[in-house]
């Protein structure tokens, strides 16, 4: 049973982009298609690890190669993309993107036959039944295992501001929910999920990792899914929170600002800092304005004083880390607020149409 090591802490800095995508039809409707495109055919060339498994048939993931330097973060995510895009239109389907497709209806859409998926639906049962999401998940290297479990606690604030920027799911089983990431909340269903206690250190979490192996309350560590964590496989820090995005240019500002936390928290670590702790209920409320507002969200404050609206975070934390991707997300219309906008003004068809990632 592999359940992970230090020794996979390795490397620092080095970055991982994962995005889970709808596989659509010629209408922009979710359909069937992960066999045809993750087993039918050889992958393309410039994936040559392929495309992997959702939970339905009409969901698949990619994810770009380790990339050494950030810098070059904008072509491998070009890379995988367009192949996806190119691979799927060789047997007929579309790419969309969203954090729920405004037209899935669990119901009426199959689950992938997949032991692994098999096994959780037999165990979850009706939460992951409807599970219909499609998330954006950043790992970023770091080269000392508990090194990793405290950047990753000091990254749970944040995980409500990604989740907030990113919001792109307001539509769920066909309607309108009232929220900024219905994504967020239909994922909170599921068991190991949403913000999580921190950890002393790395054998704390190791510890509690094997447990739930053990115990027979997950088949594996994959099924820790926490907005955040520790991947004890890659030897990273992945954040989970965001939901899926059309705009490539929104999934590199989130991927930017993760690493320039990473990096910023591996360096205060160096230096012995002492973070502020927040009980994890107010981190939990601050996900539920997220959810709830998105972009119109406020904060409570990480020394629990006050509270921020996100467009004051977000220049904080621009002008603290050096960085202006997610400046732009934040003054550009939400993908929420685009949703909900096409839809009342050009109706669900076009709609669909527009989250169809450009060939």
């Amino acid at each position: 049973m592999d359940l992970g090591s230090r020794d996979a802490f390795a490397s620092m800095g080095t970055l991982g982009i994962e995005e889970e995508f709808y596989i659509a039809d010629a209408d922009g409707r979710p359909t069937s298609g992960t066999d045809d495109l993750v087993y039918g055919r050889d992958p393309p060339s410039e994936v040559p690890e392929g495309f992997d498994h959702e939970l339905f048939q009409c969901t698949i993931e990619a994810q770009t190669p380790r990339i050494e330097d950030p810098a070059n973060a904008a072509d491998a995510l070009a890379t995988v993309r367009e192949a996806l895009v190119d691979h799927a239109a060789a047997d007929g389907y579309r790419i969309a993107a969203a954090g729920l497709h405004p037209a899935a209806k669990w119901r009426e859409l199959d689950h992938v036959e997949k032991p692994r998926y098999q096994a959780q639906l037999d165990r979850i049962q009706y939460p992951q039944h409807r599970n219909t999401t499609a998330g954006l998940h950043v790992h970023v290297g770091v080269d000392d295992a508990d090194k990793a479990v405290q950047i990753a606690n000091r990254l749970r604030w944040h995980s409500p501001v990604l989740l907030a920027l990113s919001a792109n799911s307001p539509f769920w089983n066909g309607f309108d929910t009232g929220l900024a990431s219905a994504r967020a909340k239909v994922f909170e269903n599921l068991p190991n999920t949403g913000i999580p206690s921190a950890f002393d250190d790395f054998d704390a979490f190791q510890r509690y990792e094997r447990r739930m192996v053990e115990q027979g309350s997950i088949d594996d560590r994959g099924e820790l899914w926490f907005d955040v964590r520790p991947h004890t496989g890659h030897g990273t820090v992945e954040v989970r929170a965001p939901d899926a995005q059309r705009d490539p240019a929104v999934t590199l500002a989130l991927a930017e600002y993760v690493h320039a936390l990473v990096v910023d928290y591996a360096e205060r670590y160096a230096d012995g800092e002492s973070p502020p702790s927040l009980r994890r209920e107010l981190l939990d409320e601050n996900k539920w304005r997220a959810i709830r507002h998105g972009h119109d969200a406020s904060f409570i404050t990480r020394d629990g004083e006050d509270t921020a609206p996100l467009g004051e975070v977000v220049d904080d934390e621009c002008d603290r880390l050096g960085i202006d991707g997610i400046r732009d997300v934040y003054a550009a219309e939400s993908g929420s607020q685009r949703q909900r906008r096409l839809r009342e003004e050009d109706g669900l068809d076009a709609l669909c149409d527009d989250l169809v990632l450009s060939p």
